[in-house]
């Protein structure tokens, strides 16, 4: 009988309280993901590239399950507390029927241990689930391919998310178990109401609210405008004044509650609904406050670290697979074909890049007109920018154009035709944008005129930016793509030699990019070349895209899901201390839908409040996240990110309603209680 309470308990909590449940589920699947992130096979492949930044990647693992610990403590310590009061008036009867205290205590470990292992049950298939899945998809977007992925079953992070959810648990239900104990039965049967607070004056709450939002106002310009970011000291404050701003403007917003309170209006019950929550932020102000911090960490994680990834995996357009540098009397087509590698490739082809050097003649190059022809474009911040750049290009590099041509091929792009004397301008994608690309190219639609070692020229065409070779650390600011004879002259016959080279396609098709290039890499160690792969450089933007995607994001899904749950609680907390007015309510006339209606009013206006805080503080949060962290090799990009971060607050704005409907229905499950007559003890 002892486990059949237990089991039939057990079933009841978790019914009635959903939304913890489920949000326990959501924290071991989160848990064993970060836990188990070494095995994947995206940190498998970058511990081959990149084994130093990815060991410090993971030594920061245990600090994120530590401090992951410690937040979920707080979601599981309120939730039970929850359940427990809930619950009072039914622990009290069992001991007023004559159950012992040990026995109570026996009941309820029981029954959290039961919830406990239920939980671990199905949250840990589901957690090796998502993982594969995710490993796969990763696996697949970088180029593994299907036949390259392992699947992995991490022991050793299931023992951690066991040992660290069960820590969190039994901690919490010793600490809430100690106080039920240390009740008196009648303190359990009839639990006590809230305590009055001392009210203050109204001017010093509608100080409070004044002030802290003048605080959150300087917090926000410190950080868009990047002072922040000049100094630890200067970062410390912009937080420190972002935090009191939310404090004191939670704590000022019982004055603007009792305004819309005081106000006619011809919602029923509208007056009770907005002293109900007036009364919630009286008494909850700090966790509110705490809420929607956490809420703007997610978005603020969120945004950044989906903008970041999907920047850095979108920014760079691949076209070649290898660059060999050529030492003296090295001929790499030979030694490839000696190799039996020619087979390998689908294009191989020299990349000759320059110095102007021709005779002893003047190598600088002039460009007045270019320079008098940007100035009459519209001033904008780009602008100035491009004519500060230019300014500096006194010995550009020049560019063979039948190389560059053959790179233009390679991509499926239209090759460049130019006269004896024209050049057209290259500019890496590091270095400029759209904007500046497109101020560049109405100059060049006038054909300019340049002088380069003694002559003139006519600058054509539009900018080009195609990567010269595979390794990114080789970038050109600006350069000038000229005709071959016209490149033997400027350069006079000393020049660098890149060899480019494009893998055979039916050879990725088979293998997958990353695997064909494992292999190739294999046999190339044996020739002596010294070459550049896209797998390298591919590593290197990778590891980029998994500490800003991973972590954030499940840094992100941590704090929503502790903001929400515990707001989710303390509301349904609040309104059953509250149960007694509902009832007279229901004496005085009140329905069941007038009721769940002035329930669900308030639910939104008690969500709503953190949030929309939050999304207004995400706002300059991520732009001073992109300000101050953003990569210089996609800076550039800003814009873009900046919707995409967006794109994702809204998203999380969306978990947000589906928390607040879940928090609906259990408030209106638990208004159809009190509808039943109340029994009389």
């Amino acid at each position: 009988m002892f486990f059949d309470l237990v089991r039939r308990n057990s079933r009841r909590s978790r019914k009635e309280n959903g939304l913890f449940f489920v949000s326990l589920l959501v924290s071991i699947v989160s848990f064993y993901i970060i836990l188990s992130l070494a095995e994947q096979d995206v940190m498998v492949f970058l511990r081959k590239m990149e084994s130093d930044a990815v060991d410090k990647l993971m030594a920061l693992i245990p600090a994120f399950y530590g401090v992951t610990l410690f937040i979920l403590f707080f979601l599981v310590y309120f939730a039970s507390k929850y359940q427990l009061e809930r619950r009072s008036h039914e622990l009290g009867v069992y001991l007023m029927l004559g159950m012992r205290r040990t026995k109570l205590f026996l009941l309820l470990m029981a029954e959290d241990l039961w919830s406990s292992v239920l939980s671990l049950a199905l949250g840990l298939p589901a957690a090796v689930l998502v993982s594969e899945l995710i490993s796969l998809i990763t696996a697949r977007l970088v180029g593994i391919g299907i036949l390259g992925h392992q699947s992995v079953f991490s022991l050793e992070a299931v023992g951690l998310t066991i040992a660290g959810f069960l820590l969190i648990k039994c901690l919490a239900f010793v600490l809430l178990s100690g106080k039920i104990a240390g009740k008196e039965i009648g303190g359990l049967l009839a639990p006590a109401p809230n305590g009055a607070k001392r009210q203050l004056p109204a001017g010093i709450y509608f100080m409070a609210l004044a002030l802290g939002m003048l605080l959150l106002g300087m917090a926000y310009r410190l950080a868009i405008c990047g002072i922040s970011w000049t100094s630890m000291g200067k970062m410390g404050l912009t937080m420190l004044l972002g935090i009191l701003g939310t404090f004191l403007l939670f704590y000022g917003l019982r004055v603007a509650l009792g305004f819309l309170a005081g106000r006619q209006g011809k919602k029923k019950l509208r007056v009770f609904q907005f002293r109900q929550l007036q009364e919630q932020v009286i008494h909850q102000s700090v966790s509110l406050a705490v809420s929607s911090l956490l809420i703007l960490a997610a978005m603020c994680f969120f945004g950044y670290g989906v903008a970041i990834a999907w920047g850095r995996s979108a920014g760079e357009v691949h076209t070649l697979d290898y660059t060999f540098s050529v030492r003296e009397s090295e001929n790499v087509p030979e030694i490839l074909k000696k190799k039996g590698l020619s087979d390998s490739f689908k294009e191989l082809f020299e990349m000759r890049v320059g110095h102007i050097h021709a005779g002893n003649q003047d190598v600088s190059v002039r460009m007045p007109r270019v320079m008098e022809l940007l100035t009459e474009e519209e001033d904008s911040e780009e602008k100035e920018i491009l004519l500060n750049n230019l300014g500096y290009v006194d010995y550009p590099y020049v560019i063979s154009l039948s190389s560059y041509n053959r790179l233009l091929k390679a991509a499926g792009l239209e090759e460049i035709q130019l006269q004896s004397h024209q050049a057209s301008v290259y500019m890496d994608e590091e270095f400029t944008n759209a904007v500046r690309a497109e101020l560049m190219n109405r100059v060049l639609s006038q054909e300019p005129e340049i002088e380069m070692a003694g002559d003139v020229w006519h600058m054509t065409g539009k900018v080009q930016n195609r990567n010269l070779v595979v390794d990114s650390s080789i970038t050109l600011s600006f350069a000038l793509i000229v005709p071959d004879e016209d490149f033997q002259y400027l350069t006079g016959g000393e020049y660098d030699i890149y060899w480019d080279a494009v893998l055979a396609p039916e050879l990725v098709e088979d293998q997958g990019l990353m695997q064909a290039i494992a292999a190739v890499n294999a046999e190339l160690g044996e020739t002596g070349l010294v070459y550049e792969s896209y797998l390298q450089n591919m590593g290197r933007q990778l590891f980029y895209v998994v500490a800003a995607s991973y972590l954030t994001l499940y840094l992100a899904f941590i704090f929503l899901i502790v903001a929400n749950t515990v707001l989710g609680v303390q509301f349904l907390m609040q309104q059953q201390k509250t149960g007694k007015r509902y009832r007279t309510l229901i004496r005085l006339g009140s329905s069941y839908e007038m009721l769940c209606a002035s329930a669900r009013s308030q639910i939104r206006w008690y969500f709503g409040l953190p949030t929309l805080a939050a999304v207004v503080s995400s706002l300059f949060g991520v732009r001073a996240l992109f300000r101050g962290m953003l990569p210089s090799s996609i800076r550039n990009e800003t814009a873009g990110l900046l919707v995409i971060a967006l794109a994702m607050i809204f998203l999380l704005c969306v978990i947000e309603w589906c928390y607040l409907k879940a928090v609906s229905r259990a408030s209106s499950r638990y208004i159809l209680t009190l509808m039943e007559p109340e029994r009389e003890e």
